[in-house]
């Protein structure tokens, strides 16, 4: 299967409020709770003005990750970025019925390709998220330390 990414845009608050609904169960069970707007459709819509404020200022990137019949099958986002640092925080979430197929490594591959102008990259996960510390060691992420239930990670091009 090919997996693109897609700046996150207005034309997509449906399909991403479905995606966010479909999966939150399933996202909960390795990463904090989403707030409650992201369950009320008006509230989510307003989370997305947001969202995209922050990209259209350049603080932030979001991407939605979609296969060929152009559905979401994940996020992956660059945030907090600081472009005297160059450097920024990566997060990431796949579906769940497309987990285990190499889609959070290849998009990973696919974010770091395309932003080049960051050469740092930081991220963290959940001790018990083994699946997400394999996609980051496997896209040379070297673990900086532990705190906590959280285990940091950082990439330097």
């Amino acid at each position: 299967m090919t997996y693109r990414l897609t700046r996150l845009a207005n034309d997509d608050a449906k399909e991403l409020f479905k995606f966010e609904k479909v999966n939150k169960q399933f996202f909960e069970k390795s990463v904090p709770p989403r707030p409650v707007s992201y369950e009320i459709y008006e509230q989510f819509l307003q989370v997305l003005i947001e969202l995209l404020g922050e990209q259209a200022e350049n603080k932030s990137l979001f991407y939605l990750i979609r296969n060929e019949t152009d559905e979401i099958v994940g996020r992956i986002n660059i945030v907090d970025i600081d472009w005297r640092e160059k450097k920024g925080y990566l997060g990431y979430r796949i579906g769940e019925t497309y987990t285990g197929k190499g889609i959070a490594s290849h998009a990973l591959q696919i974010l770091l390709q395309q932003n080049k102008k960051i050469n740092q990259f930081l991220a963290k996960t959940t001790k018990d998220n083994i699946s997400s510390q394999k996609v980051l060691e496997r896209n040379n992420f070297v673990m900086q330390g532990e705190e906590g239930n959280f285990i940091y990670y950082q990439w330097d091009r």
